[in-house]
C-alpha cells in the first residue's frame, strides 16, 4: 500500500459517511484543544510572575495584613496566585479553544461568530468577577469581620484568605457567560424561549441550591450569585424570545 493510499484508508477511518468526524477525531481535537489550552495557561503565568507582588497587593487590599502559619504557606499560596493570573491572562486563548471545539457544525457564516463569542465571553466573565470582587466580596467581608470582639479578633491567613477569595470570585465570572451560552444554544435550536419561560421557576430555585454548592458556606455568598443567576437568566430569555424571535 502506497503512502497516499495509507491517508485515504486513515481519513476514511476518521470520517463517517456523511463528512462527520468520528469520536475518535472528537477525541483527538478535545486533547490537542486542552494542551494548547494549558500551555496558554502556562505562558501566561509566565508573564504573571513579573507582576506577582502587585497582583498580591491588588488582592490582598479588602482586607489588609495578612498572616502565614506554615512554612510553605507563603510559597504556594504565591504559587496558586501565580497560576490563577496565569488562566485569567490566557483567558481569550481558553475561550476560543472552547467555542472552536462546540461550533464544528455551523456553516461558515455561522462560524464567523466566533470572532463575537470569544471577547464577548471574556468580558462576560471579567465583568462577573469584578462585580463579585468590588461590590460582593467587601460587604462579605465586613459581614464575616463583625463577629470579632475584644477577645476573638480577626486574623486572616495568607493562603485560607486566596482560597476565600477565588472560591468566591471565579463561581461569578462563570455564571456571568450564562446569556451568552443561552443565545448559543437558542440559535443553534436546542432552546426556544417556550422552553426558557417553561422553566424559568426551577431555574430560579436551582440558583440558590448552586450558589449553596459553589460558593463558601454562607448565606451572603448564596443569594449574591443567585440574583445575578436570575438576572442574567432572564436577560438571555428576553434576548432570545424578542430579538431572536425564537
Amino acid at each position: 500500500m502506497t503512502v497516499d493510499e495509507e491517508k485515504l484508508t486513515t481519513q476514511s477511518a476518521e470520517e463517517n459517511d456523511d463528512g462527520t468526524m468520528s469520536i475518535t477525531s472528537h477525541l483527538e481535537e478535545l486533547r490537542s484543544r486542552i494542551i494548547k489550552s494549558l500551555l496558554a495557561v502556562a505562558a501566561g503565568s509566565g508573564i504573571a510572575y513579573f507582576f506577582l507582588d502587585s497582583i498580591t497587593k491588588f488582592l490582598t487590599a479588602p482586607v489588609g495584613k495578612l498572616y502565614y502559619m506554615q512554612p510553605g504557606e507563603a510559597f504556594f499560596t504565591y504559587l496558586k496566585i501565580d497560576i490563577v493570573s496565569g488562566f485569567l491572562i490566557s483567558l481569550p486563548v481558553i475561550f476560543f479553544h472552547v467555542w472552536k471545539f462546540f461550533l464544528p457544525a455551523l456553516t461558515k457564516s455561522e462560524r464567523a461568530v466566533l470572532g463575537i463569542l470569544v471577547p464577548a465571553s471574556v468580558i462576560l466573565f471579567f465583568a462577573g468577577l469584578a462585580f463579585a470582587f468590588f461590590l460582593i466580596l467587601p460587604i462579605a467581608l465586613k459581614f464575616f469581620m463583625g463577629f470579632s470582639t475584644e477577645d476573638l479578633q480577626t486574623m486572616f491567613s495568607f493562603q485560607n484568605y486566596f482560597d476565600f477569595v477565588i472560591t468566591f470570585l471565579l463561581p461569578f465570572g462563570f455564571v456571568f457567560e450564562l446569556p451568552l451560552v443561552v443565545i448559543v444554544l437558542a440559535q443553534l435550536g436546542i432552546l426556544t424561549s417556550e422552553f426558557l419561560g417553561k422553566y424559568r421557576r426551577i431555574i430560579f430555585f436551582l440558583s440558590f441550591v448552586i450558589g449553596a454548592i459553589i460558593t463558601p458556606p454562607d448565606v451572603i455568598s448564596q443569594i449574591s450569585l443567585a440574583i445575578p443567576v436570575i438576572i442574567l437568566y432572564e436577560t438571555g430569555y428576553r434576548i432570545v424570545k424578542h430579538v431572536l424571535k425564537k
